[in-house]
């Protein structure tokens, strides 16, 4: 069933894309000849007026076609007037904006729903899941609750953060690298108080030094209407920002070992609703957000780069050669094949590995 539940929720984000695409498109005029979801080969279709409505075999994705996307496309005179490249360059780009826009505005008001009506977890001060090769493994356990970090006690976000103060030295980030002084962890553990000197070590994907224990989570905490759409927009500009740093990880060997491909986050999301199926809105809410962002880069054949290449026109005034714009979407396209097996092979290795590390 996780798997069925998982498909849905990745079936919906690419409908509605889509619909983005085919609402703006028939609103504009537009012929819009096709509606599928899914890739080639068709497995099933139906036509509805002079659209198409048709799901593939390959589900990775689906796409709208839209008479003329070929500005050499042969077409009869009565569909030239409607084709993509006979409309204006404003209706163009609201066609192709509305696709990314739908994910945009579908994640602003799921990560709403989560904060309000569903709630993060709090965390307790009581240790959970011991991660194998740091300095809690063997010294910690599971159920020790921590009450102080180098004699001070405080929430669980102070303790962490006490605890990631201890740096390597001479502010190295090797992966692995142990902090120039200990911290100490003072426990309780069968209503005894135990104290223990831990050297933390550093994590480059936390960007920070820890010991390598997680907190037990506490109950859900729902957040006032106006502090949840504040949160909200916080989060969305934290992921946009990592989003847009994605082509800068590819050049840094380490940054590129955090990206994930399809096969992960949808994984991510199976294991997320066996273990708790309302953290699935917050990561259908990151999955859209960052779908939107991606598809926004300036390359074909991403919508970004129809809309990159339709404002070159507005400002030469003129259109840009085909030809021209085939030779840019090589590039783009191997750029996007590029983050797309570098995801793929961090996903396989993670599942061949320790896995994806879902609670």
């Amino acid at each position: 069933m996780s798997w069925l539940l998982a498909f849905v929720g990745f079936a919906m984000l690419v409908i509605l894309h889509e619909l983005g695409h085919f609402w703006a498109a028939k609103t504009v005029g537009m012929r819009v000849e096709k509606f599928s979801l899914f890739f080639p080969p068709t497995l099933a279709s139906v036509k509805r007026g002079e659209t198409e409505y048709a799901i593939g075999a390959i589900p990775a994705g689906g796409y709208v076609k839209i008479s003329g996307m070929n500005p050499s496309e042969d077409l009869p005179d009565e569909v030239r007037t409607r084709a993509y490249y006979s409309q204006p360059v404003w209706k163009r780009i609201v066609v192709i904006s509305a696709g990314p826009a739908m994910n945009l505005l579908l994640a602003l008001l799921l990560m709403f729903i989560f904060f309000w009506a569903v709630g993060p977890e709090t965390s307790t001060r009581k240790v959970s899941a011991i991660e194998k090769g740091y300095p809690a493994a063997g010294v910690l356990q599971p159920g020790d609750r921590l009450v102080a970090v180098d004699g001070e006690g405080g929430t669980p976000a102070q303790l962490s953060n006490r605890i990631a103060s201890h740096r390597c030295a001479e502010q190295s980030t090797t992966e692995g690298c142990k902090a120039s002084q200990p911290v100490s962890v003072t426990v309780v553990r069968d209503g005894q108080r135990r104290t223990f000197e831990l050297a933390p070590i550093y994590d480059p994907v936390a960007e920070r030094t820890r010991l390598g224990f997680a907190f037990a989570p506490g109950p859900r905490e729902t957040l006032p209407f106006g502090e949840a759409l504040d949160t909200s927009v916080d989060r969305f500009w934290v992921v946009t920002k990592a989003t847009l740093e994605l082509p800068a990880r590819l050049i840094d060997p380490e940054k590129r070992k955090e990206i994930s491909g399809v096969v992960g986050s949808y994984e991510t999301t199976r294991q997320t609703i066996l273990t708790d199926l309302e953290e699935v809105i917050g990561i259908l809410a990151i999955i859209s957000l960052s779908l939107a962002i991606v598809n926004l880069f300036p390359f074909l054949p991403l919508d970004g780069g129809h809309i990159f290449w339709a404002i070159v026109e507005k400002i030469r005034r003129k259109p840009v050669p085909f030809s021209v714009m085939e030779r840019a979407g090589v590039v783009g396209f191997m750029l996007v094949i590029l983050i797309f097996l570098v995801g793929l092979s961090n996903d396989i290795d993670r599942l061949s590995g320790e896995g994806f590390q879902v609670r």
